[in-house]
């Protein structure tokens, strides 16, 4: 819980209103009952059992259907400590009211039909948003845009899958029914259209979970520095002992609406120090998932063999290399060049910056949005961007396609082919919600807030 000017307190059920009814008073003297739909009232909330007088607020009430949960709502706007919010909590438990679970509120609205399960995990992904892509990503989502694609996929599929079974009910009759040609062309539209669905799922991921984006170097190079630099906040403790990291730092950026998950790590170098050990391996299981990497290399130093160890660490991930410390050498262009000879990657970009004066920081988030940019394709705000579930039921459903094209080919029976369809509509259903079982919506609602 935290702590504001208002708190809000919801209730939803058949029974929301009449409870809400044994604790507020309103200013007017008017029954809860009686309220309108869609009103709010001044008055107090009390305690029926001793006549206390708990709190000065508002009340709002929503009758269903037209609710977030489709059934009967009210809200209780009270000031916002935890200690008031808690106890009208429990004054509402005491008159009948249960707790709710983790994304239950939104859990009826998908029960009751008012979204499907697709906009149902674009609440949490609203909910979550670190930027403004992010933000309108989901609220598209929660529009329906990925709905009405994963929808009309599913009804070509159903349609498809009844011009086949109505061939195997009646294959006695004067009818014209598909051939084989033309099964396999509508299969292999369906197949394209689900690729298309699939190149989302990287967009997805980075603009759910952020671009991870690794800082690493040798001790000392500056990473923490240029942690703090780019967040413009003094997040990482920076001192000149080497070695002062030992663990990994997270923090998110947002680099022109695309949020990036940057991860200062501990130095790279042999040591004996049993806990510093441990933040290296750590830095090296951070490399090898990072979508990027910074290799921080000390402008004023010599470029030996452990630099050159450190820019193999980096190989088959997109990386940069950032010099720091290029505020204290005379000629920072003249070193940039000198350094980029002497290491055997040309290909990797070099950026020259200064962690304490700021020069070069624009030019290294400008190139951290090349690499980014070249790695994921950036979806249109409006597009249906998917998730890791919707993924891999979409790439299920392209097998079960395949499996019926492949029937196709071989001239198997229709059994067969309507068998590969109705597996694939079930997975479709799956990612909508309309095969959902009770299992999957726990796994998906328990991730959500409480009173969401």
């Amino acid at each position: 819980m935290g702590e504001g000017g208002i708190g809000v307190v919801r209730l939803s059920g058949d029974h929301a209103v009449a409870i809400a009814g044994r604790v507020f008073h309103a200013r007017r003297g008017t029954c809860v009952r009686e309220f309108q739909s869609h009103s709010i009232h001044l008055g107090v909330v009390r305690d029926p059992s001793t006549g206390e007088r708990l709190d000065e607020a508002m009340l709002a009430v929503m009758r269903a259907p037209k609710t977030y949960t489709r059934m009967d709502t009210v809200e209780v706007y009270c000031h916002g400590s935890a200690l008031m919010l808690r106890r009208i909590l429990d004054l509402l438990v005491r008159q009948g009211a249960r707790l709710a679970e983790p994304g239950e509120f939104t859990k009826w609205a998908f029960l009751n039909g008012r979204i499907d399960l697709t906009q149902a995990e674009a609440v949490m992904d609203l909910v979550r948003a670190k930027t403004e892509a992010t933000q309108r990503a989901a609220m598209a989502q929660m529009d329906g845009v990925l709905h009405h694609r994963i929808t009309a996929l599913h009804q070509e599929t159903v349609r498809l899958l009844a011009e086949i079974e109505a061939g195997m009910d009646f294959p006695e009759e004067d009818l014209q029914f598909l051939t084989g040609d033309h099964v396999q062309t509508q299969i292999q539209n369906l197949v394209e259209k689900v690729d298309s669905l699939l190149r989302s799922a990287e967009t997805g991921r980075a603009l759910r979970e952020g671009i991870a984006t690794a800082i690493i170097g040798r001790p000392n190079a500056g990473k923490s520095s240029l942690l703090n630099a780019l967040l413009m906040c003094n997040r990482a403790i920076v001192t000149p002992v080497p070695g002062t990291t030992r663990d990994t730092i997270e923090e998110y950026l947002n680099l022109q609406g695309i949020p990036v998950r940057i991860i200062d790590t501990a130095g790279l170098r042999d040591t004996d120090d049993l806990i510093e050990r441990e933040g290296v391996a750590r830095t090296r299981r951070v490399i090898q998932q990072a979508d990027l990497v910074l290799l921080v290399l000390d402008l004023t130093g010599e470029i030996g063999p452990e630099d050159q160890a450190l820019l193999d660490e980096t190989k088959g991930k997109r990386s940069l290399i950032v010099l720091n410390k290029r505020d204290l050498v005379p000629d920072p262009l003249q070193a940039q060049q000198i350094v980029g000879e002497r290491l055997k990657d040309p290909s990797k970009p070099v950026i020259s910056v200064s962690a304490v004066t700021g020069a070069g920081l624009d030019d290294l988030r400008e190139a951290m949005l090349e690499q980014i940019r070249a790695g994921i394709v950036m979806s249109g705000d409006r597009e249906a961007i998917i998730n890791s579930r919707h993924k891999a039921l979409l790439l299920d459903t392209k097998k079960c396609f395949m499996n019926a094209a492949a029937s196709v080919d071989q001239r198997a029976q229709n059994e067969f082919i309507a068998l590969d369809l109705r597996a694939a509509v079930e997975r479709l259903g799956e990612i909508t919600g309309t095969t959902a079982t009770e299992d999957l919506l726990e796994q998906i609602f328990r991730e959500f807030c409480i009173g969401k």
